[in-house]
């Protein structure tokens, strides 16, 4: 590489400086201190909550007994209720119902007011006969549940129940020709 005599190889001493972020010609300001990163502060989900019962009546754990689950239901504001609510918290009902008991109703639409929802909509549907499990099928409502409401509806009068019952020369048992009819009927399908 050749240069003139007095040539600055790398510009002139008279250029002004070039002010480049990489090599300021200034001295550099001080370093401020190390200072984490900004955390958004995080808060745990809350569930929803329920509306306050309005008025000064009791609330859903107050007031004595009996009454099942009537004047104590409160739903959620999706609209879901949980099944032990509907049964005033049984489990069990008084007595026990098989699942192809058939169940029908002759109850006048009055007499139905005063019966919580799922009552009127088990009276509605049992205008003919159903068995519990399409009770349970047709209105989303587990079997349970619907062994426990079907049987306050018949204390109250409301529905008649057909257990299923065998010869009584059988024992109680089902009849042997009927068992093998429906065998063949499935078989079928």
């Amino acid at each position: 590489m050749s240069t003139t005599s007095g040539a600055e190889p790398y510009g002139s001493p008279h250029q002004p400086p070039v002010h480049h972020p990489y090599f300021p010609s200034a001295p550099a300001p001080e370093p401020e201190p190390y200072r984490p990163p900004r955390q958004p502060h995080i808060q745990p989900y809350q569930p929803p909550q329920a509306p306050a019962p309005q008025g000064g009546g009791q609330g859903a754990a107050g007031g004595g007994q009996g009454g099942g689950a009537r004047g104590r239901r409160s739903q959620t504001p999706t609209g879901f209720v949980r099944p032990y609510a509907m049964t005033g918290g049984r489990t069990r009902p008084r007595y026990q119902l098989a699942i192809e008991a058939l169940v029908s109703t002759t109850a006048e639409p009055d007499r139905l007011r005063g019966q919580l929802p799922e009552h009127q909509r088990i009276c509605l549907l049992c205008r003919e006969i159903k068995s519990i499990a399409e009770i349970s099928a047709l209105l989303t409502i587990p079997l349970g549940v619907v062994r426990i409401l079907v049987a306050d509806l018949a204390e109250a009068g409301l529905v008649t129940i057909h257990q299923p019952g065998g010869d009584e020369s059988a024992g109680g048992q089902p009849d042997v020709t009927l068992l093998e009819r429906v065998l063949s009927g499935l078989r079928k399908l």
